[in-house]
């Protein structure tokens, strides 16, 4: 009997070792746990005929559409969710079509038709699809330098040179990536949360429920698609005004102050509204794929800042000149409060004319931009710091080859079934993009005005930041930009050159950001179980293909649109007026040809700005040092300064009432419907973001192509975006603005 017990008592105790491995395999993060599938089928066909046709089509479509979008009035930022929908069917019809005859060429097999469209394909397919909206859309940056060189400055600039600008951005932040793979994919702690929005979406498209009692994921999906394509028809053209919902501007119609305080588009937002998807993840993403703990993050840096910080800051201490200007602008202003006219400060080679510059006026701006790009000096020297210190000793740790003993939850075991892409591919990618941007400064020098040495400083820049920013991000969902501190810096380096300034920012700044899209891609290639060469293929390719095709729209859009750009020569109803890039070129003037000695040098006006820096570089140390006195305290490392100061970082464009409404839809889900119905939110969140993503993306574009691009355009209370005209008022005695009262 005793001998039985012994042996049920080791039955059980290895059964719970069983577990406890089990378990110690899952990824730790619940996100993940929740939504990833924790199994792979080797033998899955992913680069298929199919994958490359479809691959194409979708990069060049998705080149083509936001290329030609961002040039007028109206841009519009089209996402690669739209072709991760479209293929589905397209690819399914192809698997019934094709022939499914074997094929020989030098003793290599293939099929066009190697059975039916799997997940893996449409994985790779979506690759090639995120590689047209990275150039077309969102940061596309080197576009618009050479926008600003050929429409702005008048420069007859070449095409290669144009190609060279284009292809080594993206090849340079490609080489990052692959250096950084192994601190910020490998890991089961980066996990990218929105690439688990991705996976939830590829499941629903294709995995079968055997749970008949609830509405599956692939209906839910199209349901809420459904509707908010129907729905995005009232914010987006019947009923604009749902975008920015300012009722404290109806309340007090005549109170400058009141107006300042409600209004949504030009003042804090307070009480203001969007009841618009496109407004809610506009400037942060979706909230419904963003950690509650960032969301909270956030939270406080917006209420600090918009609340405390900027009311203090304009109607008690009137700091630099605040009441001169309206309290929300992303305009430039002179010392009377009008709008700054930079063609009186320029000369004919486009540098700065120190004299007229000295009689016409210095250059102000209004009291939340000013203390926006402040921020931005705390931001960079807080993600050094937070990273440095949360951070290092693992990076440090896995720098000293210690990765080869790293904890390996059930994804990275799976991986490694695949052969792994080696280093030295990259570094291939990285020094040759080096060498072409060298060579590019030499050959086209007078055009692009950088210096080798800059370039090799822009390197240097991005080198150093790409790993913090890309820490944050992957385990945030949120990117701390350090726009600012680039074009800062060469601005000190090399004043007077705007197009400089330009190409710095693009080879410091905007390699990073192209290094964080290829970064997340190969996570999810991991969460998918995608095959490593293939990732490293399809991203290749989708990046050749989509630059030179990118830089082909722009170029002739440049070359045959007459007075593209040009607002001033334009005719008053033509849609290429190229907002995005007038802001382009305004930070050309005021970091390289004002630069940053005059606005925060020695006698600056904002020069106090700049202890910033050393603010934001100690913010962090005082939560890393309560982190270790109470490690019992979880919740203390979750502080995290650089995303407290991503909550009024983008702002403007970006509005008070964007954020405000975002921070409520994400508490919403990411807090109480996580809290309290988990099942709910496991099976159904991230496929509601994505469903309300896909919906309002086709609503937009139908409206555009059918009505908008048409002319056909509603005029009445309803689509005015916002009802407060006096929110853009200053409030300073003796100035003297159009349309607003002066005050004695």
């Amino acid at each position: 009997m005793a001998t039985m017990d012994q042996s049920y008592g080791g039955v059980d105790a290895e059964k719970a070792r069983v577990d406890i491995a089990e378990e110690n395999e899952r990824c730790p993060v619940e996100e993940v746990a929740l939504v990833v599938p924790e199994t792979d089928d080797p033998a899955i066909p992913v680069l298929t005929f199919r994958a490359w046709f479809l691959g194409f089509a979708s990069c060049i479509v998705l080149i083509f559409l936001n290329t030609f979008f961002t040039y007028r009035t109206q841009p519009l930022t089209i996402s690669a969710i739209l072709m991760q929908i479209a293929v589905l069917p397209i690819g399914k019809f192809l698997a019934r079509v094709l022939p499914t005859t074997q094929y020989k060429i030098f003793g290599w097999g293939f099929t066009l038709n190697p059975g039916p469209f799997n997940i893996k394909e449409h994985v790779i397919i979506t690759i090639f699809a995120n590689c047209g909206v990275s150039y077309g859309g969102g940061d596309a940056y080197s576009i618009g330098a050479i926008t600003v060189m050929k429409a702005y400055y008048k420069q007859s600039l070449s095409f290669i040179c144009g190609i060279f600008i284009i292809l080594t951005t993206q090849i340079l932040g490609y080489g990052w990536a692959g250096m950084l793979r192994r601190y910020l994919v490998d890991p089961v702690e980066m996990w990218w949360p929105t690439n688990v929005a991705q996976v939830s979406l590829f499941r629903a498209l294709h995995e079968k429920e055997s749970n008949k009692k609830s509405m599956s994921r692939m209906r839910f999906f199209v349901v809420v698609m459904a509707a908010s394509f129907i729905y995005y028809a009232f914010p987006g053209y019947l009923f604009p005004i749902l975008t920015f919902f300012s009722w404290v501007c109806w309340m007090w119609p005549h109170s400058i102050t009141a107006q300042q305080v409600g209004s949504g588009y030009h003042g804090l937002g307070v009480g203001a509204f969007t009841l618009d998807w496109a407004g809610i993840s506009a400037y942060h993403g979706s909230p419904l794929v963003t950690p509650w703990h960032s969301i909270l993050n956030v939270g406080v840096g917006f209420i600090l800042f918009i609340y405390i910080i900027v009311p203090i800051c304009y109607w008690k201490f009137n700091t630099f000149d605040a009441r001169k200007f309206p309290i929300f602008s992303n305009q430039l202003f002179t010392s009377t409060g009008h709008k700054y006219d930079t063609t009186k400060i320029l000369t004919p080679n486009y540098e700065l004319d120190i004299t007229a510059y000295n009689s016409y006026s210095k250059l102000y701006l209004s009291p939340l931009f000013a203390l926006s790009i402040g921020s931005g000096f705390a931001r960079f020297t807080a993600t050094l710091t937070h990273v440095a210190l949360f951070h290092g000793r693992d990076i440090w740790r896995q720098s000293r080859s210690a990765m080869k003993n790293m904890k390996l939850d059930v994804h990275a075991k799976l991986m490694r079934n695949y052969k792994q892409v080696p280093e030295w591919w990259f570094y291939v990618l990285l020094v040759g993009s080096v060498a072409s941007s060298l060579l590019m400064s030499f050959v086209w020098k007078k055009d692009v005005q950088l210096p080798w040495w800059g370039m090799i400083f822009a390197f240097g820049l991005a080198w150093v930041v790409t790993l913090p920013i890309g820490v944050i991000q992957a385990t945030t969902n949120q990117q701390p930009g350090y726009d600012i501190i680039a074009q800062f810096i060469i601005g000190y380096v090399l004043p007077g050159r705007p197009i400089a300034n330009l190409l710095f920012k693009i080879y410091g700044r905007i390699s990073t950001i192209h290094a964080l899209s290829f970064l997340s891609d190969l996570k999810l290639g991991h969460y998918m179980k995608i095959p490593p060469r293939c990732m490293y293929v399809a991203q290749l390719v989708g990046t050749l293909v989509a630059g030179v095709v990118n830089l082909a729209v722009a170029w002739w859009m440049l070359d045959n649109i007459d007075n593209i750009c040009d607002v001033e020569n334009l005719h008053p109803d033509s849609p290429w007026t190229c907002p995005k890039y007038r802001v382009t070129f305004d930070a050309s003037v005021i970091w390289g040809l004002i630069g940053p000695r005059r606005l925060f040098g020695p006698g600056g006006l904002y020069r106090n700005l700049v202890w910033l820096f050393l603010i934001g570089a100690f913010l962090p140390v005082p939560v890393w040092i309560l982190s270790k006195m109470f490690p019992a305290k979880k919740w203390i490392p979750l502080i995290n300064i650089p995303v407290i100061s991503y909550g009024f970082a983008g702002m403007p464009p970006a509005t008070p009432t964007n954020i405000a409404s975002w921070l409520i839809a994400g508490t919403i889900f990411n807090y109480f419907v996580f809290r309290f119905n988990k099942r709910w939110w496991q099976k159904y969140n991230y496929v509601l973001s994505a469903a309300l993503d896909a919906g309002t993306a086709f609503m937009g574009v139908f409206l555009f192509f059918a009505l908008q691009n048409e002319g056909v355009n509603l005029k009445w209370w309803g689509t005015q975006l916002d009802h407060c005209p006096l929110a853009t008022c200053p409030t300073a005695p003796g100035i003297k603005v159009d349309g607003c009262p002066v005050f004695t």
